[in-house]
């Protein structure tokens, strides 16, 4: 049985907390410029092959994140036909630290959690990364979970029990709140837990997904953390 609102939840952190696309998008994009690809495409379809090639890899062995990050510009690179430097791998892994949240993000979460929801990222990255994004985001958390912890990345489930335990909380009582469908969604429905798809740039809905509740930002949660039980 559902329970809403819930005990806890947990967050997938770029792309829905803080700003993965504009952040990646306009890296990607002054890279080319910078290596001097003529023809550079716009930053978003820069981003979306990165990605694809990020989703290969992290199915992969587990190796830490930043070698998932510069294997990944690395192959894109090699794709257009950049002559990459040794730097420009460094230079993802400064700037991801710097990425900023989503205007609602720092307001919607402080009303959750004075609401009494406790707040959890589980993220596919580094204790190194995360802990600069912490302080972009200038939230409490109760708690942070990475692909480093675990070992393995999502879509992995292994990540999400691994949150589950640390919670101590059964699924029913938690909402996972994702922008992304292939790493988050899925695996955490399959546990029972409850989830919420952060759909920003208003995509249509894949035809197998069905999240609990689909939001354009973050402020469907923190009405959510304020009804009460029925």
């Amino acid at each position: 049985m559902s329970v809403f609102p819930p005990r806890v939840a947990t967050f997938d952190c770029y792309g829905t907390l803080v700003d993965w696309d504009g952040g990646l998008g306009t890296f990607l994009h002054a890279l080319a410029l910078r290596l001097g690809d003529p023809e550079p495409p716009p930053g978003r379809v820069l981003r979306e092959r990165w990605e694809a090639i990020q989703f290969e890899l992290v199915q992969g062995p587990y190796r830490p994140y930043k070698a998932v990050l510069v294997e990944a510009l690395r192959a894109l690179a090699a794709e257009r036909g950049w002559a990459l430097d040794d730097g420009e791998g460094e230079a993802l892994v400064r700037a991801m630290r710097s990425w900023q949240p989503f205007p609602d993000t720092r307001p919607a979460l402080e009303r959750a959690r004075a609401a009494g929801v406790r707040l959890v990222i589980v993220s596919n990255t580094d204790r190194d990364i995360i802990s600069h994004t912490l302080r972009q985001l200038e939230v409490p958390f109760d708690d942070v979970v990475t692909a480093e912890d675990c070992g393995v990345y999502k879509p992995s489930e292994i990540v999400f029990r691994r949150a589950l335990e640390r919670v101590g909380e059964p699924p029913e009582h938690v909402l996972h709140v994702a922008f992304g469908f292939k790493y988050d969604i899925p695996p955490a429905q399959r546990l029972g837990m409850r989830t919420a798809w952060v759909n920003r740039g208003a995509e249509a809905r894949p035809a197998d997904a069905n999240p609990d509740f689909e939001w354009r930002d973050l402020w469907g949660l923190a009405e959510l953390a304020r009804t009460p039980d029925p």
